[in-house]
């Protein structure tokens, strides 16, 4: 039964939030009705445009007509149509016919619904990657920046979430960098590798448009070309089904979903940074954390990355299953299913990197934190040190590794058993046997000395890997991103 009042209130409706809450205007629009049936046309207006150069009876008059109404779209005319023919494509061409009386004859001319339909998915997917790649162009070069800030900043290093050895904050973000710069390459690539459908008829033989001139095969490859250049794509496929190969929608997918790996990681990381305390991201002044704890600084926007990566990730296995049941030329279980998986993989892809952006922008370090948690640890690793000064100071390196093994044993009792501050440079100091190096234990215990060359990786990486990566970007890097939500 339907609810009172719900065809007049938009409230009343589902409505996805990945458009009304989180996307981009611009990755709405490309993924919206106005586009896609405004492309329609445009690719019926480049058909009859080639065909009409290759010989066929189309007159000025008639493509004129198609131009002038390219944008002039009746929606609820084409809903009508749609449900009177159970068709949509064919509702579009009647619903254009209209408005275009002189041309009717001629529009769809030997194509099929997929001419328009596959040919406006690879336009739309290509355009999606070109917003998407600036998008992760700015977090890559706000990160960077963040990295080289903080190059020599040592902070404690972790294996299995356990305390390993020293790195740098610009390092560790270094590790994030290099999974979005290959993300970067891999957009590129499946930008790069689409191709367009183009005009090959009901099962790819181009059979129709054969006819349409006489058996004429040079003219047929040249309208495949021209309709294929107006499109703005420098290939076609050259075999086709009914549809372009539904691996295509896996290859583009594939990549998306190996960004959404990489946000998630990053962002997983900056949530556990979080916790204790040495990195935040943004947190505005009347941000409340909580409704029940005031005191609560959640990371929401990391959470809202991990929670939509997730999503992105799982998208994948839509166009796997697709291609996998694709039955001969094409079945049409593919179409609704990728009605819902291409759109959300783009929009979600869009929403995650607006929102990395927002948090590179606005990373918060707290240096004295992270000295303090270095403090606790960086005793324990300075072992093998303090036995090299000592045997260089005279003593016994096995007399030194017991002292050591007995004194450091104690300091672990009093961290673990007793919840107080890691004593083992105390109990070093206290201990007349260590006297030959007690001026050295400043030095040996100075954290940069245990950063190895990370502070010249950074360096190299960003000069050599990171920063030319970005040319193509340099003039879309733009302003700070707010979010809306």
């Amino acid at each position: 039964m339907a609810t009172p009042g719900a065809e007049e209130d938009p409230l009343a409706r589902y409505r996805s939030p990945l458009v009304s809450r989180y996307a981009s205007a611009e990755m709405g629009f490309n993924f919206s009705e106005r586009k896609k049936f405004g492309t329609w046309r445009r690719l019926w207006l480049y058909l009859a445009q080639a065909e009409k150069s290759l010989g066929l009876p189309i007159t000025d008059e008639q493509i004129q007509e198609m131009e002038a109404n390219l944008d002039n779209i009746d929606f609820k005319m084409a809903a009508e149509e749609e449900k009177k023919l159970r068709h949509d494509v064919m509702a579009h061409v009647h619903t254009f016919a209209h408005c275009c009386p002189k041309a009717a004859a001629i529009i769809h001319l030997g194509a099929t619904s997929c001419y328009v339909g596959d040919n406006t998915d690879l336009i739309v997917l290509r355009d999606g990657f070109n917003l998407l790649l600036p998008k992760l162009a700015r977090v890559i070069s706000r990160l960077a920046d963040f990295a080289e800030k903080y190059a020599d900043l040592p902070t404690l290093g972790f294996t299995h979430y356990q305390p390993a050895q020293l790195t740098t904050v610009g390092k560790r973000c270094c590790l994030w960098i290099q999974d979005l710069c290959m993300d970067l390459q891999n957009l590129e690539r499946a930008r790069d590798d689409l191709r367009f459908r183009g005009v090959k008829g009901t099962t790819g033989t181009q059979a129709s448009f054969l006819q349409l001139f006489e058996g004429d095969h040079s003219k047929v490859e040249e309208l495949d070309r021209l309709v294929t250049a107006k499109a703005g794509f420098k290939r076609s496929y050259m075999v086709t089904g009914q549809t372009y190969s539904r691996k295509v929608d896996i290859e583009v997918l594939s990549v998306l979903a190996s960004l959404g790996a990489s946000i998630h990681k990053i962002c997983t990381d900056i949530r556990l940074l979080a916790n204790l305390k040495e990195i935040e991201e943004p947190f505005e002044k009347d941000q409340i954390g909580s409704s029940a704890m005031p005191y609560k600084r959640n990371p929401m926007r990391s959470e809202r990355c991990c929670s939509l990566a997730r999503h992105l990730m799982t998208l994948v296995l839509d166009p796997l299953q697709t291609a996998s049941v694709q039955w001969f030329e094409r079945t049409l279980d593919d179409s609704a299913n990728r009605r819902v998986c291409l759109a959300e993989a783009f929009l979600t892809a869009d929403i995650i990197l607006s929102t990395l952006q927002n948090i590179s922008e606005g990373l918060v370090v707290y240096p004295k934190v992270i000295e303090r948690r270095i403090r606790q640890e960086l005793p324990f690793m300075a072992t093998e040190n303090l036995i090299m000064a000592m045997v260089k100071a005279g003593g016994n390196r096995q007399d030194c590794h017991e002292k050591i093994r007995v004194l450091s044993q104690q300091a672990a009792a009093v961290v673990k058993q007793e919840g107080g501050d890691n004593d083992f440079i105390a109990r070093v100091r206290a201990d007349p046997y260590f006297s030959p190096i007690h001026k050295q234990l400043e030095s040996l215990l100075d954290p940069s000395s245990f950063t190895g060359r990370a502070p010249q990786q950074v360096a190299k990486f960003l000069k050599e890997e990171v920063r030319p990566a970005l040319i193509p970007y340099q003039s879309k890097m733009g302003g700070k991103i707010e979010l809306a939500l």
